[in-house]
């Protein structure tokens, strides 16, 4: 807090929130200028009393609230030791924060408002990317908002005692943050979409099924949506197992009583190995399809009746308006990791073989860019992140439900010829000269697509509507986002190779 500004602060943009006034700083200038507001808390710290409670309004604070460095994030650790984003983690316990880009602080304005929710997992991924930068929708008059929320076993392991879901609860409290304080930057409270990418996308279709949530947003992208939850009875289960690695009770009291480093340890010791592992060449296809889409995280949503109700349902019944897509090669290269299990056995003949053969010769011509290992993990793209797109706006036409649209991204990496997880976020944000950009996306990303992409999201954002045909089960028509972009049907085949996994998504 800053009691005596200086001149500096006099020129630095503050806006008054619902617990105190805040201290951003500008940037840019021109049709550039925005100003940035990194850290917000939108909840109390998750310590002490309030570890493992549902999310709670922070403290009021007097003076100014300086607001221009990031703050303290949910992620201790990163997902690997080399991940496609840029994902910092910022130590302390406030952790529960929000970051807002505005070109109209304090305005009257009224902008449409972008919340977005990071990815990684469900365990890792930070809102303070420089991917997740709103400055380019702020130029092009779009409020941004990037939120966190708590991962894992602190956001999603079952505690008897404990609210379900707090990582999804803390998504809910940050968008009704948005509605009660977006307005004195410059935002619409009535015209808030949420999007997300991977986890996020996942967290983006929870919030149709979150209570806590219903009327906090009007319009959402589905970026890469991943989300299969687990049935309760699993999700206690998981927890228990982790008790009794840290040798205490599976209750409130008793993972209060560890650190968050004793839990994040015996976590990672409990990632299941491989699926496949061990087995012949001709089983570990069938072992990959139809084992945990998430296989090797431990805590991810669960269904809960307060928290999460069954998503595709409330996907199907909502009328918001949804956009849903994914990129070419999301996880293709895992088949490649798993080469070693199919040794010199012909991939074609193991997939005739396996739980999608009857589309296995459909799947070799459907893929003329891929071959051997790359094939099969070419299906774990369409099973996590494919085949569920066709699922959730299937059972949304069938239930009435008006506004839906599709995209592909195809955009390849010239150094490997694959479309892979996250490629297409600096397109739809318009960064491609963020970091780390150019090791997703290539040397030659092309402007003039991200200047397209992002034009369609601001669009879709500000009006709720995509400037191509609605999808529909008997046309299957998405946007392909690739030099030319070009609207043409898509998500067919990946619609049967979800049919024929049937009830092995979990």
């Amino acid at each position: 807090m800053t009691d005596h500004p200086t001149p500096a602060d006099l020129d630095a943009p503050v806006v008054r929130t619902t617990h105190g006034a805040v201290r951003g700083v500008w940037r840019g200038a021109g049709r550039e200028r925005s100003a940035a507001f990194l850290g917000i808390p939108f909840a109390a710290p998750p310590v002490g009393e309030l570890r493992f409670a549902a999310p709670v309004p922070p403290e009021p604070w007097e003076g100014v609230r300086d607001a221009v460095e990031p703050g303290p994030t949910p992620q201790r650790r990163p997902f690997a030791e080399v991940t496609s984003i840029p994902e910092p983690s910022y130590p302390g316990d406030a952790t529960l924060n929000v970051n807002v880009f505005t070109s109209a602080p304090g305005g009257e304005d009224a902008l449409p408002v972008l919340v977005w929710i990071h990815g990684g997992g469900y365990k890792a991924g930070s809102p303070s990317s420089p991917w997740y930068d709103g400055a380019a929708f702020n130029r092009d008059g779009v409020v941004t908002v990037s939120v966190s929320y708590r991962l894992g076993f602190d956001g999603f392991g079952f505690i008897e005692g404990a609210p379900a879901n707090r990582g999804l609860l803390d998504q809910a409290a940050a968008l009704a943050w948005v509605r009660d304080n977006i307005a004195a930057f410059g935002g619409d409270p009535g015209r808030v979409t949420i999007a997300g990418q991977s986890a996020g996308g996942g967290s983006v279709l929870a919030m149709f099924a979150c209570p806590p949530a219903s009327g906090l947003f009007s319009g959402a992208i589905s970026h890469s949506g991943a989300l299969d939850p687990l049935p309760a009875d699993e999700a206690r289960e998981r927890s228990e197992r982790l008790a009794a690695a840290l040798s205490v009770e599976p209750t409130l009291a008793g993972f209060r009583s560890v650190s968050e480093d004793a839990i994040l340890d015996a976590t990672d010791a409990m990632a299941a190995p491989p699926a496949g592992a061990g087995l012949p060449p001709g089983e570990v296809v069938d072992a990959m399809l139809t084992g945990p889409a998430f296989g090797g995280i431990t805590f991810i949503p669960y269904l809960d009746d307060a928290t999460l109700t069954d998503p595709v349902a409330a996907v199907a019944a909502s009328d918001v308006p949804l956009v849903m897509g994914t990129v070419a090669h999301e996880f293709t290269f895992i088949g490649q990791m798993m080469a070693p299990l199919f040794g010199d056995a012909d991939v074609p003949d193991l997939l005739r073989g396996s739980v999608v053969g009857p589309v296995a010769d459909a799947h070799v011509a459907a893929h003329p860019d891929l071959s051997g290992p790359l094939l099969v993990g070419q299906l774990m793209t369409d099973k996590m992140f494919r085949g569920p797109l066709v699922r959730f706006l299937a059972a949304r036409a069938s239930g009435g439900a008006a506004s839906s649209w599709a995209y592909d991204f195809r955009w390849p990496n010239a150094s490997n010829g694959l479309v892979a997880h996250c490629a297409e976020i600096p397109f739809a944000f318009d960064l491609l000269d963020a970091p780390q950009v150019e090791t997703s996306s290539g040397p030659d990303a092309p402007q003039e697509l991200a200047d397209e992409m992002h034009a369609d999201w601001v669009g879709f954002i500000s009006t709720g509507a995509m400037p191509w045909q609605q999808w529909t089960p008997a046309e299957s028509l998405a946007k392909v986002y690739d030099t030319p972009t070009r609207v043409e049907e898509r998500y067919r085949l990946e619609g049967e190779i979800d049919a024929l996994l049937g009830g092995h998504h979990g």
